[in-house]
């Protein structure tokens, strides 16, 4: 198992732990260097099997700095046509881990891209985030069809936001308003109406209509 070990930059910490909050420690490795290194590492790993890419996910969410989990995620990212559906029913367990919208929000692209891959078992995948009990799976349920336009299921997405709609998350508000902003650049009118029949949280509302005019 390859041994990764990402540099230190204690000038960029303090800011960037506290862009997000000061919920995590940085090493301070900003995302375009992350990425630069990231190219290395993925030549070195990228004819990894499951289980070995799996093990080593695991040993990078398993380090402190926050870099690390974003390093993980890419990995798994990149490595999207490997899985298989236990696969990423065992990933579940590292998403919830340490879980903020940073991370979800990334991780949410691995269960898309494998959706395009394999159409056929949306309604798995779905079930594996809606209706959960885990405010962060069911974030990913109301974004996990960004950027699929013509092919949103729309009943999908209508039950997503139904179930949260009174839910007083902010995490959970911006999802919705984000899920519906960006399926209006495929149906403006479609979310307008949905906007006018459905008592949205005013956050959710203004995010939803924020680029229609």
């Amino acid at each position: 198992m390859i041994k990764i070990e990402l540099p230190l930059h204690p000038e960029n910490q303090v800011a960037m732990a506290r862009y997000m909050q000061d919920q995590f420690k940085f090493n301070g490795v900003k995302a375009p260097e992350r990425h630069l290194l990231e190219r290395d590492i993925w030549s070195a790993v990228k004819h990894y099997s499951a289980t070995e890419m799996l093990a080593l996910i695991r040993q990078l969410y398993a380090q402190e700095a926050r870099e690390y989990q974003y390093l993980a995620i890419d990995l798994a990212v990149r490595a999207k046509r490997i899985w298989q559906l236990a696969d990423l029913q065992d990933l579940l367990a590292v998403v919830t881990d340490k879980a903020w919208w940073d991370t979800i929000d990334i991780w949410r692209k691995l269960y898309s891209e494998y959706i395009k891959l394999h159409p056929e078992q949306f309604d798995v995948i779905w079930a594996l985030f809606a209706g959960n009990d885990n405010f962060w799976l069911r974030r990913i349920s109301l974004i996990l069809q960004l950027g699929f336009k013509n092919q949103t299921r729309l009943m999908h997405l209508t039950q997503a936001i139904e179930a949260d709609q009174a839910t007083d998350e902010f995490f959970i508000q911006k999802a919705i308003g984000w899920a519906l902003r960006e399926y209006a650049k495929t149906d403006a009118d479609w979310v307008r109406q949905f906007v006018a029949t459905h008592q949205l949280a005013s956050l959710a509302q203004k995010e939803a209509l924020k680029q229609i005019k």
